[in-house]
């Protein structure tokens, strides 16, 4: 019977039926997006989410990669004349990769080894005798003496038995299969510090794994890429072990059984040594292999959730904002954008020594001065060198405003990235790197997702080990969750940057050029229509791109929703059925009128899907709106702590600035964030703590205690007792 690919994407997928998969394998073949496929067609995927339909992308990879490699390593032995029915029938039917190359182990073309040379001596007759327990194999080895074929005595012959024994166990894909279960199962890592190398470990880093021992099955995945990482860097030895005694008699009773004699006791060796040389080895290195990538596919997807909630973070809507560029010796960089980003004015002060005294007494003044002229209302820090003494610096300096003004600690990472990019020069050119990076900073908190689409992803710390992680892998999921920041939340079509535009479902660098081409040249968008007069921008891309672009104040109110235009017509028909026009979009009469809609009958009735309808409803009462605008906004702040200022037992709100493994740290308003452990996170067990808090949160926290001299804050969540 030939299993169809959805039936099989169905076995990794057990919760999404085989008429899901089909219909989503189905449009991603046709070129629909999966941000496309998971807002628009709801209803030919029983609303399956953007997780779940990249799910089945990833299963229909990878099951195709399988079944590439069954052909052709099926092709292979064919060729070789070794291919019986049953082999095929196991390679047709094995179901992870490993299972495959574990088959085609003794077929595969192999270096010239010693059981190679031996076969070549004429000895696998005698192997094969010795592995039947001939009774003749005693006087079969003293005739294979032969000096001509250096054989020159018995040792030497039974040292050619036992090699290809050896290497006939260690190709054994039922003796790896077993024995690979048995080690994932018993064995655990061990790690030592090698001789001499604390030294190079100055801080410490790697002190607990420099006697270290935990199972394989527990292990997390933090500290499987410690461990790596120390070893890399010279300061560990790694070893699975595992206890190899049920190992032995496994494989002494299923090759040797009960027998006894000269030929179980060749057989006996060789099969101990085929372990030890061939299959321990190769475990060991399969094992640590995956662990090594499920670690890396682990912090990938923290990396990936970190950065999805950073980018998905409330913007500051309405504000003249200052952007603050700390440093020592090149002074502080500032400058100001206008309520929709755009640059207004810059400036360098000089507030921090190694400056001169004079330099110092007149940055405050210069500050102010600075402030006033462009009537700014908040102020963005940058969190980097010299941040926590500009943060004083400013604290100090707002107090002597007549207006209030307050300030926001910004993460910068990848600001110089991005400052130094092609984009910023183009934007920019005649500013310095430290110019550009001030104006990303005020920008990051008017609007996080447009500002930060412009960086690498890769260069925004917000994960744990991502520079020990497969690049290429982390790339690919981190594009994946910008796409689907960018087109959950949408853009406006009359503003948006070709570095905004190229992440919108069906768009490519070549066609966001082309539309802001055409919007420069030919005037701001007045309805979605006219993209349909962008060079190069072809039905396809019209049809999947459409509806995640928003238009303002255009010709028709439903430009400013996210419903598509091919549901326009369901749209009016709608409204019309209540009286009600597009121009009624957002007025609470909407919102009465709709609010006792039977769903299905009007569904019927104006002839789409449940699905759409309710889409479409949600969009007509709330044109224009903002998904972010339900995100924690920034922590606004008007004065400053110090480390010496915390005392145990301190409430204190913060912004999760990282969420790992392990917890998640703090920014409470000192030099050094906090660290809250997974255990003092909540009075209850907590197994993952993305499911309590996300980057950009702002949580209460409680202060357990301060190492000045480390520069290590714990912190908790749960509050203490009295």
């Amino acid at each position: 019977m030939d299993i169809t690919l959805a039936e099989k994407i169905q076995h990794d997928l057990p919760k999404i039926r085989v008429k899901q998969i089909a219909e989503t394998l189905k449009m991603l073949e046709e070129g629909d997006t999966v941000p496309f496929i998971a807002r628009y067609r709801k209803e030919r995927t029983s609303n399956l989410d953007e997780v779940e339909i990249r799910d089945i992308q990833a299963s229909a990879h990878r099951i195709q990669t399988l079944d590439k490699r069954k052909d052709e390593v099926i092709k292979i032995i064919e060729e070789q004349k070794a291919l019986t029915p049953k082999l095929k029938k196991q390679i047709e039917t094995a179901t992870v990769l490993q299972q495959v190359e574990d088959l085609y182990l003794p077929y595969k073309q192999k270096r010239r080894t010693k059981a190679t040379i031996a076969k070549e001596k004429g000895l696998l007759p005698l192997a094969k005798a010795a592995t039947s327990f001939d009774n003749e194999l005693d006087n079969k080895i003293s005739q294979a003496i032969d000096p001509d074929k250096d054989l020159s005595d018995r040792e030497t012959v039974i040292s050619g038995i036992h090699e290809i024994i050896a290497e006939e166990v260690g190709d054994s894909a039922n003796f790896r299969k077993w024995i690979r279960q048995n080690t994932n199962r018993y064995g655990v890592m061990t790690t030592k510090v090698k001789r001499g190398a604390k030294e190079k470990d100055e801080t410490g880093t790697y002190q607990q794994y420099y006697d270290f021992t935990q199972s394989v099955r527990e292990i997390p995945s933090y500290r499987t890429l410690a461990i790596n990482r120390g070893e890399k860097e010279g300061i560990l030895n790694v070893k699975i072990t595992v206890n190899e005694t049920p190992i032995n008699w496994y494989l002494t009773s299923n090759m040797i059984g009960k027998h006894s004699g000269l030929a179980a006791d060749i057989v006996k060796d060789a099969t101990l040594d085929g372990y030890q040389r061939f299959i321990g080895p190769a475990i060991e290195r399969e094992i640590r292999r995956e662990l090594s990538e499920k670690a890396a596919e682990h912090a990938i997807d923290i990396f990936g959730k970190n950065l999805y909630n950073l980018l998905m973070q409330a913007p500051l809507k309405g504000r003249v904002v200052m952007g603050f560029d700390p440093a020592y010796r090149t002074g502080c960089k500032l400058a100001v954008v206008d309520s929709n980003g755009k640059y207004l004015d810059k400036t360098v002060i000089y507030p921090h020594k190694p400056a001169s005294e004079a330099k110092r007494k007149a940055a405050e003044g210069l500050f102010i001065d600075f402030i006033n002229k462009n009537h700014v209302e908040m102020i963005a820090i940058g969190n980097g060198t010299a941040s926590r003494e500009s943060e004083q610096f400013v604290a100090n300096a707002i107090k002597k405003l007549d207006t209030p003004v307050y300030y926001v600690i910004v993460n910068e990472a990848g600001a110089s990235v991005y400052s130094a990019s092609r984009v910023a020069r183009e934007e920019f050119p005649d500013f310095s790197v430290e110019q550009r990076s001030a104006v990303s900073i005020a920008r990051r908190i008017q609007d996080p997702l447009a500002e930060l689409v412009k960086i690498d992803p890769q260069a925004i710390g917000v994960g744990q080990y991502q520079h020990d992680v497969p690049q290429k892998q982390l790339g690919e999921k981190l594009d994946q969750v910008v796409e689907t920041a960018v087109n959950q939340v949408g853009v406006n079509l009359n503003t948006a940057s070709p570095d905004l535009l190229v992440h919108i479902s069906g768009l490519t660098k070549s066609t966001a050029n082309n539309i802001v081409k055409f919007r420069n040249e030919s005037g701001k968008f007045s309805n979605r229509t006219d993209l349909k007069k962008v060079p190069r921008l072809g039905p396809k891309a019209f049809e999947q791109s459409v509806g995640f672009l928003r238009i303002i104040n255009g010709s028709n109110p439903l430009d400013n929703t996210d419903i598509h235009p091919e549901s326009y017509s369901a749209a009016t028909k709608l409204l019309s059925q209540y009286d009600l026009t597009i121009n009624d979009l957002g007025k609470p009469i909407v919102a009465e009128k709709l609010v006792h809609l039977d769903l299905p009958v009007v569904a019927q009735t104006i002839d789409v899907g449940e699905e759409t309808l309710r889409d479409i409803v949600k969009g007509i009462e709330t044109p224009g709106r903002d998904l972010r605008d339900d995100m924690p906004t920034p922590l606004l702040k008007k004065d400053v702590l110090t480390m010496e200022d915390l005392k145990p037992g301190m409430k204190l709100q913060g912004t999760v600035r990282n969420v790992v493994d392990f917890g998640a740290f703090v920014d409470i308003g000192v030099k050094q964030d906090g660290l809250v452990h997974i255990s003092k996170m909540s009075k209850t067990f907590v197994r993952d703590p993305s499911k309590l808090v996300s980057v950009g949160d702002i949580v209460t926290v409680w202060i357990d205690s301060v190492d000045v001299n480390r520069h290590r804050i714990q912190l908790s969540m749960i509050e203490p007792a009295d």
